[in-house]
């Protein structure tokens, strides 16, 4: 199952990119706050592991943060998150070899750029217990799924989806 908070257009478009591109690590938190709005729909959310989508360390080292794990930090900071026992995990998941950017692949090719490139590093910590994966956006969710099939692999027991954003067929993920 996945959610999102609102399509990747407008100002919300802007606001990713801010994020990702240039530097506004500072607006991930509030940003963040904003899948509290989405979290609602997922009644299997109480007392889950929020799991960021791992970046790999090249295109952190790169880009110095993971929006992503800026995005669940918000969230699981959030009155609501507290109050439903998220536990925020950073490290567990792990891209185990870097990918192709997303961005212009068509479906089938974004399935493959991302097809086994996921791990659970501490399986103990995701066995047994819901898992709320966090990214930015989502455009055809094949990045989710692959992070599902490590997840639920190591002993996950439901794996939910929460983006920022969702991108249209009319506008997909041109950044």
């Amino acid at each position: 199952m996945a959610r999102s908070y609102g399509l990747y257009t407008g100002n919300l478009r802007k606001a990713i990119l801010q994020l990702k591109f240039h530097g506004r690590e500072h607006m991930a938190i509030r940003l963040g706050a904003l899948l509290a709005g989405p979290l609602e729909a997922l009644s299997a959310a109480d007392s889950a592991v929020v799991a960021p989508v791992p970046l790999h360390s090249s295109r952190r080292r790169q880009r110095g943060f993971n929006q992503a794990e800026l995005l669940a930090r918000g969230l699981a900071r959030q009155p609501r998150g507290e109050k439903r026992g998220l536990q925020l995990v950073t490290g567990s998941l792990r891209r185990i070899r870097p990918t192709l950017p997303q961005v212009g692949l068509s479906v089938s090719a974004r399935r493959e750029n991302v097809s086994g490139v996921f791990s659970v590093a501490r399986p103990e910590q995701v066995r047994n217990r819901p898992v709320v994966l966090v990214d930015d956006v989502m455009t055809t969710g094949a990045t989710f799924s692959a992070c599902a099939v490590a997840l639920k692999r190591a002993g996950a027991l439901q794996v939910l989806a929460l983006s920022l954003a969702r991108a249209t067929p009319q506008f997909p993920d041109n950044g």
